[in-house]
């Protein structure tokens, strides 16, 4: 129970994200849906990531407070590995956070709980420094925090067995489980971090997860049983969803500089369904190999497709690579472009703010999974959830053309992409009626403000 007292105002409340593009969004969302439910919100981020958003694009009515990495000038990026990285960010980082603390309440304002990424539980350690409240929130599916949550208490064995089974989902091949489980010592600074995740959660008041009820109905009643866990998602700007939160048309952040106009135009006079749309998010990074096995694979599929290959990766891009019937660019507006009728498939890495963007638009995906949770999220997708299929890599981890074109054509021009088509269709209506007013996430954030104002 916090320890400071107010009178007459509105409770407030810290988020505090992963320094990473697909952790801030999630976040920043949950913070517009308390902010609509008169909850104050101050989201904590990091001086590089925050002078990086806002030298193009901020439009966030959030407020926003930057702390120290250790790495204000080049972030993740400048650190000599992962395990520098996330040891400096702890140490900086948290001293840098009792700092903001300090100078919020200097400036009369009460912090009733922080709600910090499940990747930093540092930070539950510093708001129990101040009486403060603190909650967990998982921006990976519950099924993928469920095999870790196994892994960290001893339950599955690393190298795990030929097959895992966990409560709530099917039994999972090895190379089905994320990577950092089914390739243990491969990144052990990521892999520490993912199972660290539960080292002191018991000690947290709430637990949030981004995804929403109906899609992990099984796995999140198990995680019940150990904790307070309330489910609030999709996190998507409301105006893809239920439209309650008119300004609330994009997520307000973005590491990167989107071709917009390009991509909306070459869209346009598209054919419904016609267009293939790729891209492996703002962090996998493809070797030329796999990049040139994605050329002809587009190229003998024979559609038209739309392909984000961020600045830094187009190198990697064979020589006078054109295409008259794509279009490669280094970033777009993600949802702008799944939300338009000329979209067909959507191949993607399978990261979960993908997966849900997909789903809670309707766009059936060919899951190209590259490492982390995404291998397990592929499995979500096509055996659980029936929107797609997923391509094989072969013995040494490249996707060959010919599978990428056959898994494309079978979504294009299949049954099975009529099946996919038809299953994604269902669960984007079950995404709007969650987030809509009495849906499950909507009740879980109204009981957590109800919290909030009972003894704030």
């Amino acid at each position: 129970m916090g320890e400071q007292h107010k009178i007459n105002k509105p409770p407030h409340v810290l988020l505090f994200p992963f320094p990473a593009q697909g952790h801030i969004n999630p976040l920043s969302q949950f913070g517009k849906r308390l902010l609509s439910k008169g909850v104050e919100t101050t989201l904590v981020t990091t001086i590089y990531i925050l002078n990086s958003t806002l030298s193009h694009n901020n439009n966030t009515s959030i407020e926003i407070e930057a702390i120290s990495d250790g790495f204000d000038e080049g972030g993740f990026a400048s650190a000599d590995s992962p395990e520098s990285y996330l040891k400096t960010f702890k140490e900086v980082g948290s001293k840098s956070l009792v700092d903001i603390i300090h100078k919020l309440q200097s400036e009369g304002k009460t912090i009733d709980a922080i709600i910090y990424d499940s990747f930093i539980p540092w930070a539950l350690d510093v708001a129990m420094e101040f009486g403060i409240d603190g909650a967990t929130f998982f921006t990976q599916a519950c099924a993928v925090n469920s095999i870790y949550y196994h892994v960290h208490k001893g339950l599955i064995s690393l190298p795990p067995d030929s097959t895992v089974s966990v409560p709530g989902l099917p039994q999972l091949e090895r190379w089905e489980t994320p990577s950092f489980v089914h390739k243990c010592g491969t990144y052990p600074g990521w892999s520490e971090m993912v199972f660290n995740q539960f080292a002191n959660i018991d000690e947290a008041r709430w637990v949030f997860a981004s995804t929403f009820y109906q899609l992990e109905e099984q796995v999140i009643e198990w995680m019940r049983k150990m904790w307070k866990l309330k489910v609030i998602g999709p996190t998507l700007p409301s105006m893809y969803l239920d439209k309650r939160l008119e300004d609330d048309k994009e997520y307000g952040f973005s590491l990167f500089k989107a071709n917009y106009n390009e991509c909306m135009n070459w869209l346009k006079d598209k054919p419904k369904e016609s267009v293939v749309y790729v891209s492996f998010g703002s962090f996998a990074q493809l070797g030329p190999e796999q990049m040139e096995e994605i050329v002809w694979g587009l190229r003998d599929s024979q559609v038209n497709f739309l392909w984000v290959v961020r600045a830094e990766e187009q190198e990697k891009l064979p020589k006078n690579f054109m295409d008259k019937k794509g279009l490669v660019v280094a970033w777009c507006r993600q949802l702008d472009v799944l939300a338009h009728e000329s979209i067909g498939c959507f191949v993607t890495h399978c990261g979960l703010n993908s997966a849900l963007e997909a789903i809670s638009l309707g766009v059936p995906v060919v899951g190209m999974p590259q490492w982390t949770d995404q291998t397990t999220n592929a499995k979500l997708l096509d055996d659980v959830w029936g929107v797609g299929v997923r391509i094989k890599a072969d013995e040494n981890g490249i996707v060959r053309r010919g599978n990428l074109a056959s898994c494309i054509k079978k979504i294009m021009e299949e049954e099975r992409g009529v099946l996919a088509r038809r299953n994604v269709k269902k669960w984007r209506e079950l995404a709007k009626v969650a987030v809509d007013e009495g849906g499950s996430s909507d009740k879980d954030i109204d009981d957590f403000v109800c919290e909030l104002e009972h003894y704030a």
